[in-house]
Order: C-alpha cells, then structure tokens, then sequence
C-alpha cells in the first residue's frame, strides 16, 4: 500500500524551523518499518516543500506555503491506500484522516496495526 504518514508539522513549533525539522524527523521514524512490510510511505512535506521553494516560497506560513501544503496532502490522498495518524496535535493531519474516512481509505493510528507491521517498532 501507498501509506501517508500524518502527524503535527508545523503545529505546536511556533514556525521554528529546527522543531519542525524534528517533527519531520518523527514522521520519517516509521517509514522504514512500512518499507520493510512492503508499503511504500509517503509524507506530504516530502512533496510541498520541494514545490514551495521550487516556487519562490520564502517564509513558512506566507501566502505560498498556504497554497501548496495541505494541497498537496488531499492531491496524495487520492492516490494513497491508507493513512497512518501518528500521535500529536495537528489541524492538517486531522484534516488528512477527516478526507480518508471520507473517501473510505483505510486509517491506522498504531504501527502496530498496518498489515505486515504486527510487531515492529518504530526506532
């Protein structure tokens, strides 16, 4: 399966880069696991913020960045399998499990409970 990965961003960080590149951090930690199970992970930032700087963006939350992100996370969940909603306060990743129970994608609040992940811990 396609499985975004959704959890808090730019939430809770106060648009302070390095706790959004640890929040980014802790998204990645359980895309291993889904790779090793044969799902291939997926996490909206690592598509919008090529695009953002691609288009000019220049400062987090500027009209730009509210154009591409949470865009880009409905335009993937048409092509995604399930969702995997890691624990943390998040407009967006509520957001992203509100449009897969609207479309009947599957939606995974556990590693634990991704076929193929049973046991696996995320590092």
């Amino acid at each position: 399966m396609l499985i975004l990965i959704a959890g808090p961003y730019r939430s809770g960080t106060g648009d302070d880069p390095a706790k959004m590149a640890d929040n980014l951090k802790r998204l990645e930690e359980p895309s291993y696991a889904l790779f090793r199970a044969g799902h291939v992970p997926m996490i909206g930032e690592w598509v919008a913020l090529p695009v953002w700087r691609a288009a000019g963006g220049a400062r987090i939350g500027d009209d730009l960045y509210e154009e591409i992100f949470h865009p880009v996370a409905g335009r993937l969940l048409s092509l995604c399998d399930a969702v995997l909603r890691l624990p943390g306060e998040s407009k967006g990743a509520d957001n992203d499990v509100r449009i897969a129970n609207e479309r009947g994608i599957s939606v995974y609040y556990s590693l634990q409970d991704v076929p193929g992940c049973g046991e696996a811990r995320v590092a």
